[in-house]
């Protein structure tokens, strides 16, 4: 179990929060404030295990990119924790050893969020569309109770994408790998 932590109620600059402990599940940082993500579900957290294999079994074998769960970006000002975070090949950080670095100070290529049940969808939108101004090619939110995707993409409207048999689109990083929607929510199944 995670160690409680106070979190400053009173606006703190970045370099603050980033010197503070981390909390179980994470804490985020934009525009001043603090926010506690809320402790994940079963199916938000089967979604992200399941969902993050999927997409490394496609792009990291190759090369072209790799999924992160649960990965602190910061970038712009703030530090946000994506459910999935998702790095081409040449955007992922590395130390002066070669191997993968602990500081990500940038927008993920694909940022996928997952609704937890009591979740308000406003403040993970807001952190989808700030990576989007930063350099992300898309960002997925996922709601398991509805049943849904909204698929935020730089200068376009949002598509929403809730038939079973619907193609999810996919950034570019995914070459011409297809997934639908019911592929998408059968990965809750046993």
């Amino acid at each position: 179990m995670g160690k409680m932590v106070q979190i400053p109620t009173k606006p703190i600059t970045l370099e603050a929060f980033l010197r503070l402990p981390e909390t179980k599940p994470a804490s985020e940082y934009i525009n001043g404030q603090i926010s506690q993500k809320p402790m994940p579900q079963g199916k938000h957290s089967r979604l992200q295990d399941k969902f993050v294999k999927v997409i490394n079994r496609v792009v990291e074998t190759e090369k072209i990119a790799c999924a992160f769960p649960e990965l602190r970006c910061t970038f712009d000002g703030g530090s946000i924790v994506p459910d999935i975070a998702v790095f081409t090949w040449d955007h992922i950080p590395t130390d002066d050893t070669g191997e993968v670095a602990d500081v990500f100070p940038l927008a993920p290529d694909w940022t996928i969020e997952i609704l937890s049940p009591g979740q308000r969808s406003t403040r993970v939108t807001k952190n989808i569309l700030r990576c989007l101004r930063n350099g992300t090619q898309m960002g997925w939110l996922i709601d398991p109770d509805d049943r849904g995707v909204l698929i935020h993409q730089p200068g376009q409207e949002v598509e929403v994408l809730d038939e079973p048999e619907s193609l999810l689109l996919m950034p570019s990083l995914m070459g011409d790998f297809t997934f639908r929607v019911a592929d998408l929510f059968g990965l809750l199944r046993f």
